[in-house]
C-alpha cells in the first residue's frame, strides 16, 4: 500500500515502518518466545500496524518455532 509509516504508540510521533531491505531485524526486534518485542520506534509502529503479535500469529509462530522453521 501507499503507507510508509505510522505513529509510534509510545511517543505518538510519526515514524517510518521497518524496512527489511534496508534495516537489520536484530537492530529493531527481539524474539521473546513467540512474541516479537519491538526495540525501536520503527519497530513499535510496525508491530502495531501489521498486528504481528495477535493471538493467531503467536500460535502460528509458536508452532513454527517448535518445528524449527522460524528463526526471527
Amino acid at each position: 500500500g501507499p503507507n510508509l509509516g505510522s505513529l509510534d504508540p509510545l511517543t505518538g510521533k510519526i515514524v517510518r515502518f521497518f524496512d527489511p531491505r534496508q534495516g537489520r531485524w536484530s537492530e529493531h526486534f527481539e524474539l521473546d518466545g513467540a512474541l516479537i518485542q519491538p526495540t525501536t520506534a520503527q519497530a513499535r509502529a510496525t508491530v502495531k500496524i501489521f498486528r504481528l503479535n495477535t493471538p493467531e500469529r503467536l500460535s502460528e509462530r509458536k508452532l513454527l518455532l517448535q518445528l524449527g522453521a522460524y528463526s526471527g
